[in-house]
């Protein structure tokens, strides 16, 4: 099983996007996908059309020790583990817990039932929840938006990773780099590309995601790409993502 955090502080670089059409193209392809939704804001889970009911367990209540990751999984295509607002409170009220950069890696490892990939979306800060997502991952994807202000803030994102390796996950590698809302008639973009290159040598996906009005849509209607718009730029951009992850992993394996 493979553990994924998709992560990067930055808002709006498209991270719960690539989160939800790399999960949902991996099951695509026949492997077992869980995602955890591990952003208060909870769009992971609204865009994966995830209605919660009142006492629904969820995220929160995992992280809290109230509740089995195992009951608060919902299933579907890919199975999600679901968040809504009272996720907000975690990072107070776990700040202080002996060992809570440990308690999601815990918990993923109760799982019963057999995945291969698990995808974690991350809060857009570097918090006790990331924190637990980056100890909780075998590697990291850092979605970043082709605009020269995206940039900023990468450096300070590879410190933390480091750290992490360094003090509570040795194997935590960076998986890759997903360049969002490209457009490559823009120069600004080129650049942001070649620089992305040269600091994250051997790292960035060759496919990048272009800007899509059904990309912005499909969220309002609780569906990925490739349930949304099948035949779309975008969902073959996925798709091919997809294809780079696999066949890093079976080069690597």
């Amino acid at each position: 099983m493979q553990t994924i955090a998709f992560v990067n502080q930055k808002g709006g670089v498209g991270k719960t996007t690539s989160c939800l059409n790399v999960g949902a193209g991996l099951s695509r392809t026949g492997k077992r996908v869980l995602l955890i939704d591990a952003d208060p804001q909870g769009n992971l889970t609204i865009s994966a059309g995830v209605k919660l009911d009142d006492g629904s367990p969820t995220v929160y209540e995992v992280l809290k020790g109230s509740a089995d990751i195992n009951a608060a999984i919902v299933p579907g295509d890919y199975d999600l583990l679901p968040a809504d607002i009272m996720l907000s409170g975690a990072d107070i009220e776990l700040a202080s817990v002996p060992g809570r950069e440990m308690i999601l890696k815990e918990a993923i490892g109760q799982l019963k039932k057999p995945y291969d990939y698990v995808l974690i979306d991350c809060p857009p800060s570097l918090s006790v929840i990331t924190l637990m997502s980056l100890t909780a991952s075998s590697s990291v994807i850092v979605p970043v938006q082709a605009h020269y202000l995206a940039l900023n803030g990468i450096a300070q994102l590879r410190d933390t990773i480091e750290l992490v390796r360094k003090r509570m996950n040795p194997a935590l590698v960076i998986g890759g780099v997903i360049v969002t809302q490209y457009d490559h008639r823009r120069l600004i973009d080129r650049e942001v590309l070649e620089s992305l290159t040269e600091a994250f040598p051997g790292k960035v996906f060759k496919t990048t995601i272009s800007n899509s009005v059904a990309l912005v849509e499909a969220p309002s209607y609780g569906k990925d790409i490739f349930k949304y718009k099948p035949n779309s730029k975008p969902a073959a951009q996925y798709e091919a993502i997809v294809g780079e992850i696999l066949k890093g992993d079976r080069n690597n394996g």
